[in-house]
């Protein structure tokens, strides 16, 4: 994820870091080209005029922005959902490790509920991804405990598990109440609710078919887009056909990346900065040395 501080409108006409615009440089040079051939042509292909006017465009324009809106709304709304959910998660964690420092009547029972509540969050986070969790498993719990976690099919649900399983215990030999233990327990579910939130976002993309067909007719579009602009713009065709295929083309691009808000790309969540900062939270409650803050990736430079 890009995190940039806020930058002046001269400086944000240049900014390549972060943006979009080398994704699709392919695709604007083959909308220069068949803008530029629409122009030596005089907008004919196959020696006959293609019918096209301003006006037909416009209508048609039309109605692909109100396609471009509902599609990077739905986009949007994933994000932001997948960030809230991430969001209830720190909270879930800081008070649970909260209750067990305040219910438990010795600092040492509750490290290994800290130990748990971030193994749960890097095996979410690497859950999400497709990546292996292990190394970051094997750093928190050991080796021992990271093999065992590592035969689960789904990792976090698996340490929130050895989590309660841990606290039931100390609940069985009278070091918690039922009151206690229940008013934990209540943030344990809003940790399974917000990982299941998570995987169902995930496991869920957005339907194919709209991607298809927003993809189709916005390339469509770009095509036809030179051969109405050529009687009206002549020789600034291809400058103004350019910079109208890049809103509508980097629009989609931007779309596709942040309706996966758990990726790789730099639209999407910044994941291992979150996860850190949840573990940072949750061992300065344990009075425990945290590691370092994790910032997103940060740059000032234009390029």
């Amino acid at each position: 994820m890009i995190v940039r501080p806020r930058q002046s409108w001269l400086r944000l006409l240049f900014v390549w870091h972060g943006a979009v615009v080398k994704t699709i440089i392919p695709q604007l040079i083959f909308v220069a080209a068949m803008s530029s051939l629409a122009v030596v042509t005089q907008g004919r292909v196959f020696g006959e005029k293609i019918p096209l006017n301003t006006t037909l465009l416009t209508l048609f324009g039309l109605t692909l922005a109100i396609f471009l809106g509902f599609r990077n709304n739905a986009s949007y709304e994933r994000y932001k959902e997948a960030r809230h959910l991430w969001g209830n998660m720190l909270i879930a964690a800081r008070s649970l490790m909260s209750q067990a420092l305040c219910y438990l009547p010795e600092r040492a029972m509750a490290m290994p509920v800290a130990d748990l509540l971030v193994a749960c969050t890097y095996a979410l986070k690497h859950e999400l991804r497709n990546t292996d969790p292990h190394d970051d498993l094997c750093h928190l719990l050991g080796r021992q405990r990271a093999d065992a976690l590592r035969a689960k099919c789904f990792k976090p649900m698996a340490a929130l598990h050895e989590l309660r399983a841990h606290l039931i215990r100390l609940k069985g030999s009278g070091h918690l109440t039922d009151v206690e233990f229940w008013t934990i327990d209540a943030q344990i579910r809003a940790l399974c609710k917000a990982a299941g939130g998570c995987e169902r976002i995930a496991s869920t993309p957005i339907p194919f078919a709209y991607s298809v067909l927003l993809h189709r007719t916005v390339y469509t579009y770009c095509i036809l887009l030179p051969f109405g602009l050529v009687d009206a713009a002549e020789l600034f065709t291809p400058l103004l056909c350019v910079f109208l295929s890049y809103t509508l083309i980097a629009l989609e691009a931007i779309a596709g990346e942040v309706a996966d808000p758990f990726g790789l790309t730099q639209s999407a969540l910044a994941l291992d900065a979150m996860s850190r900062h949840i573990e940072r939270s949750v061992l300065e409650s344990c009075e425990r040395e945290p590691p370092e803050p994790m910032v997103p990736s940060l740059t000032f430079q234009l390029t």
